[in-house]
């Protein structure tokens, strides 16, 4: 496909009598047109490579891939690995923030970008039909890491808490989903959360049985919590002081399961029930990482042209 490609390029260009004239927009500076460009969508952005060698040369600067948001919805796991590891590869190692949707081989490729992205700092993974993935294995090299947002099956153990704590010791942000719901007993999780993740400011927890117990737990060992939101947990009793503690030491606190939902939650939460996992924190950083339900965003008919893109190594466009 690449000399496909290039070659109908090139006979264009061969077959013209006269050079055509420059298109205006390579006359921006490159600081500008690479302010523009970074607004795109990856996909978008893989295909604007292509409009004339200015922008492709610009594209391959590392900065420009520092965020990548991927979603595998419109394309098959073989298409999608190459765009993943193109879009890595691009990157330099400069890669901070990852997020990655709906992906069966998401461990392979995880495993790919942990061993070239030491600098990441937020990783976000979702729906990841697959029992193969071993997330421990991968924070492992992800000593910088922040933020982690796991909607996914497998369980984890409590045993993987206290890796990824010690892996990650300065995660402020963990969002644990259980996507199969089922409510699995989820208090010795949580015991290990609170031992283990004393510097953690925000959490979210979704689809668990936690017992009084484990939220306990987690209150005495992050002292430091903001946020904490508990959607359809089961297994709270918060009618007493520990309910009373919840709100006096958590300064925004969501609690709703088929069991126990309060009426200072239906009062004050604004979200959705869906909205199972934004993880935009108000943080230090002041960085948001909007990924969850972004919905089915892709152009029909370009998943095999995005593909056959990422194989295209150099570019003699006309401009």
């Amino acid at each position: 496909m690449e000399s496909l490609i290039n070659k109908k390029l090139k006979m264009f260009a061969s077959s013209s009598s006269y050079a055509p004239p420059s298109p205006p927009w390579t006359e921006l500076p490159d600081d500008l047109t690479m302010n523009i460009l970074q607004r795109l969508r990856i996909e978008d952005m893989m295909r604007a490579q292509l409009v004339c060698s200015t922008w492709w040369r610009i594209c391959k600067n590392s900065s420009l891939w520092r965020v990548i948001d991927l979603d595998c919805q419109q394309w098959g796991s073989e298409e999608f690995d190459d765009i993943c590891r193109f879009a890595v590869d691009r990157s330099q190692g400069q890669l901070v923030d990852l997020s990655v949707t709906s992906f069966a081989g998401v461990y392979r490729f995880l495993n790919y970008a942990s061993k070239r992205s030491s600098q990441l700092q937020c990783l976000y993974v979702e729906e990841c039909y697959t029992a193969e993935i071993d997330v421990t294995d991968v924070v492992k090299r992800l000593p910088l890491l922040e933020e982690l947002h796991l909607i996914m099956d497998p369980m984890l153990s409590p045993k993987d808490f206290e890796t990824i704590s010690i892996s990650c010791p300065m995660l402020k942000s963990f969002t644990y989903f259980n996507k199969w719901r089922g409510y699995p007993q989820f208090t010795e999780h949580a015991v290990a959360i609170g031992k283990n993740m004393p510097n953690l400011r925000h959490l979210r927890l979704f689809s668990h049985k936690i017992e009084n117990k484990g939220l306990e737990a987690i209150l005495d060992g992050c002292t430091g919590l903001e946020t904490l939101h508990l959607r359809e947990c089961s297994g709270l009793d918060l009618q007493g002081s520990l309910g009373k503690r919840c709100y006096d030491q958590i300064k925004d606190f969501i609690l709703h399961s088929e069991s126990c939902q309060s009426e200072h939650d239906s009062e004050s939460s604004h979200e959705s029930e869906g909205d199972y996992a934004d993880s935009d924190w108000d943080d230090d950083d002041d960085s948001s990482n909007d990924n969850l339900s972004q919905g089915n965003f892709y152009d029909s008919g370009y998943e095999y042209d995005l593909a056959d893109f990422v194989k295209i190594q150099d570019f003699d466009g006309y401009y």
